[in-house]
């Protein structure tokens, strides 16, 4: 059986034909190669191992399979303990083989044995049932980079030439490769998340090359894809603290790109996700570099216009930021306010939601340094024409802790909202706006008779001089139009 195992199978499937170079194998000894070269290994081809007893068999060197071979290799339990080191190596490299997933009944036989193969693999590393050894992680970092690193389809609307296409209303890609795809992942997330990995030989083969290519994958249109990923790369962050550093970093560089550049990410929602585990372990006091990650990368997000695939991972870092120091929000509320939309009502409703948070969060003396161009901000929203804005804008005097604030501040703020609460009792054409700004015209009157009242005397006096402006404009192109038509009869 042994023999088996070493001098691999003879045998030649009729139903598919693989160009060995795709799967050759290289001395695993060979350090300096590590998992960049990841589509194709023939040039590292080495010797093949004769028997049991070579040398090459000794450091696990892999046979050069012939073209088109893939036979089922005897279950780890079947084998000597002392065996199964280099069975393990011989199913990677089995799992080395590409198939070709559009023909759904192309080769089903050799794509049922490497499934069935990186299912033992996974299960192997689970168990723990054996320390693998150097030479082993490294290959199957190999095989892994085989898998996964690949060039990803063009999107959908890349194929559509549509440019400005809603994301969110794309046709769902799913990988078809799958299968084979996600036992692939899993391996990968069970030997990270091990006991048994020893951070100081992964990083080796889990270095930043690897890395960045992980991060790459990001943009891959399968959600299933993306949601491993995230795991993966969540998980390297937490066991290779070397890589931290260079992880925001390269982060931060696809956000740049982003936002300012293509607007087309598929994993920016999963990216953030695990920033926001990241910010949420953030230790005080804040570096300096973490808030030039907030001014330069986090609050520019809100810019781009496909904000709603990932706004709530977006708004949960925001707020986490405000929360670990609240000496942020005066900056963070400013920034929403630069990038506040214009003419897109549902981003304003997004972002007033997620105002709401911040101000969650505020402390009084960061709320008075901001608090009159952010009002003068929710006055525009509250004679929105599109009811859920002011709606959504209203619903503020709903959050005890923002009332809290406003009540404290309310000489600077009532005279700035004033008018646009009085506007919208007497020309709002939706009925909820109407009685939701009665509530709140009723809420400040309570608050302060005195100040509702001069509020009122200023709006009145306001409301006269504009109609004597507007009178006297129009005697003046009365006197304009009686000269005009006088020198026409003249003439």
């Amino acid at each position: 059986m042994f023999k088996k195992i070493i001098k691999g199978n003879k045998k030649t499937s009729k139903s598919d034909s693989h160009d060995p170079s795709s799967y050759g194998y290289g001395p695993p000894g060979n350090r300096n190669s590590g998992p960049n070269v990841v589509v194709n290994h023939a040039s590292r081809a080495g010797p093949a191992a004769s028997g049991p007893n070579s040398a090459g068999a000794a450091v696990g060197v892999a046979v050069l399979p012939p073209s088109g071979t893939i036979e089922p290799l005897p279950l780890f339990r079947d084998v000597p303990v002392s065996e199964r080191q280099t069975l393990f190596i011989r199913k990677l490299q089995v799992c080395c083989f590409h198939f070709d997933f559009s023909d759904t009944l192309k080769s089903p036989r050799e794509k049922e044995i490497k499934r069935q193969t990186l299912l033992e693999l996974v299960d192997f590393i689970q168990s723990g049932s054996g320390k693998i050894t150097e030479t082993c992680q490294e290959e199957m970092i190999k095989m892994v980079s085989v898998n996964i690193f690949r060039c990803l389809p063009p999107a959908s609307h890349e194929n559509t030439g549509q440019e400005n296409a809603d994301p969110e209303e794309e046709e769902l890609y799913l990988e078809p490769c799958w299968p084979h795809l996600q036992l692939v992942y899993e391996l990968l997330l069970r030997y990270i998340v091990s006991s048994d990995t020893d951070t100081k030989v992964a990083k080796r083969y889990i270095d930043h090359s690897f890395v960045l290519k992980l991060l790459d994958l990001f943009d891959s249109e399968d959600p299933r894809e993306r949601e491993y990923l995230k795991n993966i790369l969540h998980r390297i962050y937490g066991k290779f603290m070397v890589h931290r550093p260079f992880i925001r970093k390269a982060i931060n560089n696809i956000f740049y790109r982003f936002i300012y550049e293509t607007e087309r990410h598929s994993g920016v929602a999963e990216l953030l996700e695990i920033l926001g585990s990241i910010i949420n372990g953030f230790a005080l006091p804040m570096k300096e570099e973490h808030k030039l990650f907030l001014v330069r990368a986090l609050i520019p997000l809100h810019k781009p216009k496909p904000i709603a695939v990932y706004h709530q991972q977006l708004s949960y870092c925001i707020t986490q930021f405000v929360e670990k120091d609240y000496k942020l929000a005066d900056t963070v509320i400013r920034g929403l306010l630069k990038y506040w939309p214009v003419t897109n009502c549902q981003k304003e409703v997004l972002f007033l939601g997620e105002l709401e948070e911040v101000l969650e969060a505020t402390q009084a003396a960061e709320f008075q340094r901001c608090m009159v161009p952010l009002f003068r901000q929710i006055a525009r929203c509250l004679n929105s024409s599109h009811f859920q804005v002011a709606e959504r804008a209203l619903f503020l005097w709903n959050n005890e802790h923002i009332v809290s604030l406003i009540a404290q501040n309310r000489n600077v703020i009532l005279p700035i909202i004033f008018e646009a609460l009085e506007n919208n009792i007497q020309t709002h054409w939706n009925q909820a706006v109407h009685g939701l700004t009665v509530n709140v015209r009723k809420m400040f009157m309570e608050m302060d008779v005195d100040l509702f009242e001069e509020c009122q005397r200023q709006l009145a006096e306001r409301e006269a001089r504009a109609r004597e402006v507007e009178e006297q404009r129009e005697m003046t192109w009365k006197k304009l139009a009686d000269a005009a038509g006088e020198d026409m009869i003249t003439a």
